[in-house]
């Protein structure tokens, strides 16, 4: 897996806690940083930690499931990036304005499940798991503190446009990965 495409992957994988963060700006009366270093650290840890889960686990039964891994690794993120595209359009969240542990960590671990299901396809894949790890947390850190400040400022306007987009991007990227295993497109 090249470059390009760890980005792409960790920037569809951040658009979940990118837009919970968005939300959680939306949510504070008087903004601090403290509220955008929180989210960036809650989200950015699990969404890093979850493809080492994953890919730990896929690596353990790779030898069962060999002969589909491209299969699998584009059903999931075809299935992840659809349900992204779907709560795009869905109803507006309700908003909390609590940054307590309890809180964060449900939210980090609920936004970074399909941080799990990619680290499994990328047991299957030519990939160097520590470095892509650190890298998508780094990205999820930056956009959740962004998005926080963004939310706080500008509402909930870009919430669904960053959910549809990470959908589009991993949907892309599962494809890319079928495809490219079928032998019909070599990049």
């Amino acid at each position: 897996m090249g470059t390009t495409e760890l980005v792409l992957i960790a920037l569809g994988l951040s658009m979940d806690a990118c837009a919970v963060s968005v939300c959680k700006g939306l949510s504070v009366q008087k903004l601090k940083a403290r509220h955008a270093l929180l989210a960036g650290a809650y989200f950015g840890l699990f969404q890093g930690l979850m493809p080492l889960i994953g890919y730990l686990l896929g690596f353990r039964f790779e030898h069962l499931i060999k002969e589909i891994d491209h299969w699998i690794a584009f059903v999931l993120l075809a299935v992840i990036g659809i349900n992204m595209i779907r709560e795009a359009f869905g109803q507006a969240e309700e908003h909390n304005d609590d940054f307590g542990v309890r809180t964060m960590l449900v939210l980090a671990v609920a936004t970074s499940i399909d941080a799990l299901a990619v680290g499994i396809s990328f047991a299957f894949l030519d990939v160097n798991i520590l470095a892509a790890a650190l890298f998508i947390g780094i990205i999820t850190f930056c956009l959740s503190a962004l998005g926080t400040y963004v939310g706080h400022f500008f509402g909930e306007r870009f919430k669904s446009g960053a959910e549809f987009a990470g959908g589009v991007i991993l949907i892309c990227m599962g494809l890319k990965i079928l495809l490219e295993h079928l032998g019909i497109i070599k990049f």
